[in-house]
């Protein structure tokens, strides 16, 4: 335990910078230098918190040198990757933050189809150097997600239906351990940490390169996205949870609850209605996939309807408006589900009307397919038999509001939870502070007592305890 008074350790942090500052091929940033404040904003506004300093790492050597920096002044470590995490957790009062958005490089190999992938790349970042060679991997659904933190926790995307969830991808990874050794970490190389790698979130060191397994990709592929005013009711979204019943390998969706914003895309007799879509993407041949979707968006009268046959990058893209980085307030929820039931549909179109912020989000995804055929143990992730997600996704713009929309939030996720598949969520979707060892060992079920034994091993201090924690185990 650090016992130094609070100026003698920023004494004891600005002597150690000002060394590493002759050192770093990258940029050291303490409180008050110009360019610290920008470097400490996330895409979250809500998250306001002064690390001690900031290492903006431009290589393996840079992260290396800042791990050991925060070992030495037994300073907390936080990992600044793409910065959308939701909870904040890439940065802490007082803590040495690593910042990797220097470190964007994606290099392709097309006859192996394998994607290099430095840490602090963005799926923007991957999604633009793969689709030059019509090839892609598994990211999310929000081109400036960091790659990192999407992949480390599961990572749910528009290609899960056919090809799995990102880490169900992942080849193999170069990762800097609490000693400050790089390690590599593949299935014959440092196999535990591989395994515990997949799912188990930034616990056990800084990931500086991704190795991902690409697969070719269609030049346009079919996305369904009617919308439906909320007084439809129950009975499309309904129809929508039947008609995936035997289509889970080729269609990724989502019904996703919002308000109709201003602006030129809808008529102004539509501004602040309350709507869902069905978005969903098939993973083949786009006319098929057309053919395939258009059910969807067959039962009854619509608000709009966006669907259209898409280049993959600007399908990637589609969502960035809807949650765009430093504007807006943000705490999300969620459970996995066994079943979407009759009556958490009807709960969660009266949580959509009665939501408290125009901006807000949630949503019913679907899973199975290529998810739900890798083995239990395969992952950290652990059991694959969810077949759905309710997410909870609560965005503002005004201070003011937080106590408000926290405590909605936090209401819609208490009432829903009696659906719950064992007290299991997506950690990405978890309000800010509440990872506790009660809901990290829920999360995880039955792979936390290995995950908490690999942590043991490398990271016996829990130097990266700035996340979702596992404790090491004793």
């Amino acid at each position: 335990m650090n016992e130094q008074s609070p100026l003698a350790g920023a004494v004891a942090v600005g002597e150690a910078a000002g060394a590493l500052r002759r050192k770093l091929r990258g940029q050291v940033l303490l409180p008050g230098e110009p360019g610290y404040e920008g470097a400490r904003s996330l895409w979250n506004a809500m998250i306001d918190r002064r690390p001690a300093v900031i290492l903006r790492c431009r290589g393996v050597a840079d992260v290396i040198d800042a791990v050991k920096l925060a070992a030495a002044l037994r300073l907390p470590l936080a990992i600044r990757a793409g910065a959308h995490n939701v909870a904040g957790l890439a940065i802490a009062d007082d803590a040495v933050m690593v910042d990797l958005s220097l470190m964007r490089g994606v290099r392709v190999d097309p006859q192996a189809r394998v994607a290099q992938v430095e840490g602090g790349a963005t799926w923007g970042d991957v999604d633009r150097e793969t689709q030059a060679f019509g090839l892609a991997t598994p990211g999310g659904l929000i081109s400036d997600t960091g790659v990192a933190g999407l992949t480390l926790a599961g990572g749910i995307g528009w290609l899960r239906s056919r090809h799995g969830l990102c880490i169900d991808n992942l080849l193999a990874a170069d990762v800097v351990t609490a000693d400050g050794r790089l390690v590599h970490a593949n299935a014959e190389q440092n196999a535990d940490l591989f395994w515990a790698l997949r799912g188990g979130g930034g616990n056990f060191g800084v990931v500086v390169r991704f190795e991902f397994r690409l697969h070719p990709i269609a030049p346009r592929l079919a996305f369904a996205a009617p919308i439906y005013p909320l007084t439809a009711g129950s009975s499309p979204i309904r129809f929508w949870r039947d008609f995936l019943a035997d289509k889970h390998g080729d269609v990724a969706s989502l019904v996703e609850f919002s308000t109709i914003p201003e602006g030129p895309d809808f008529p102004q007799a539509d501004w602040g209605k309350r709507v869902y879509t069905v978005a969903a993407v098939h993973a083949g041949d786009p006319d098929e996939g057309e053919r395939l979707l258009r059910p969807l968006r067959e039962q009854g009268e619509l608000v709009a309807d966006l669907s259209a046959q898409l280049p993959y990058c600007e399908l990637q893209k589609l969502f960035d408006g809807v949650a765009p980085a430093g504007t807006r307030r943000a705490y999300w929820k969620s459970h996995f589900l066994s079943t979407l039931p009759d009556a958490l549909i009807e709960q969660g179109l009266a949580a959509a009307a009665e939501n408290p912020s125009e901006h807000s989000l949630s949503s019913f995804w679907n899973f199975g397919g290529a998810t739900a055929r890798v083995p239990a143990d395969a992952t950290a992730l652990g059991d694959r038999s969810m077949g759905w997600m309710y997410s909870i996704d609560t965005m503002w713009t005004d201070p003011a509001d937080d106590a408000r929309n926290i405590a909605w939030t936090r209401r819609q996720w208490d009432a829903t939870r009696r659906w719950s598949q064992d007290g299991r969520l997506y950690l990405n979707f978890l309000g800010a502070g509440e990872a506790d060892d009660r809901v990290v060992r829920d999360s995880y079920g039955k792979t936390f007592q290995r995950l908490a034994a690999i942590k043991a091993k490398y990271d016996p201090g829990n130097l990266f305890r700035i996340n979702h924690n596992i404790r090491p185990a004793a």
